[in-house]
């Protein structure tokens, strides 16, 4: 049986490697467990699925933004917990999405740009480095910091399960949610 839940989206924003997949990944688990209605939208997958074709650049960034933020939206309107894990480097148009959704709750992982490299498990940080990405969020392209997010989780020297355990405390105390 779901709990009696009204949608909502969390919106995990922060630099490439900074755990925002693990730590969403750990909190859609524990809803899920608790009986929630609850979706998953990974950057990653979205940009494959969704965005194919797009690029780097600062306008496809902001349409692939748009693009999980619509989702996320139809997802919240019809009482599913919307997870997002994307990079969404640019302040602007987190908060456009922000104005779209009602019960929006930003969740900035702040991790240092030095721990996400040592934490690069995919490579990329190794190959801005050499050149063969460009624009690169965090390197040689901007990453804006949210202003006033609802929840900023540090994860230098935490455990994924610590920050997941963090966000849950927070929806529990702060939104009735968990």
């Amino acid at each position: 049986m779901a709990a009696n839940t009204s949608g909502c989206c969390l919106w995990f924003t922060g630099l490439s490697g900074a755990g925002k997949t693990t730590i969403a990944t750990i909190v859609v688990e524990q809803l899920a467990a608790a009986g929630h209605r609850v979706e998953l939208l990974d950057g990653d997958e979205v940009r494959e699925h969704l965005s194919r074709g797009l690029t780097f650049s600062k306008e496809d960034r902001d349409t692939n933004v748009r693009r999980i933020g619509w989702v996320a939206k139809v997802l919240a309107r019809n009482g599913v917990i919307a997870v997002t894990a994307a990079i969404s480097p640019y302040r602007e148009i987190r908060d456009e999405v922000r104005a779209t959704i009602d019960n929006f709750i930003e969740i900035h992982v702040a991790t240092p740009f030095e721990v996400c490299e040592v934490r690069d498990v995919k490579g990329l940080y190794a190959k801005a480095r050499s050149g063969d990405i460009g624009q690169f969020t965090g390197m040689n392209d901007p990453y804006e910091e949210p202003i006033s997010p609802e929840l900023r989780i540090e994860t230098a020297g935490r455990t994924p399960e610590e920050s997941a355990a963090e966000v849950l405390t927070y929806l529990r105390s702060e939104r009735s949610i968990a």
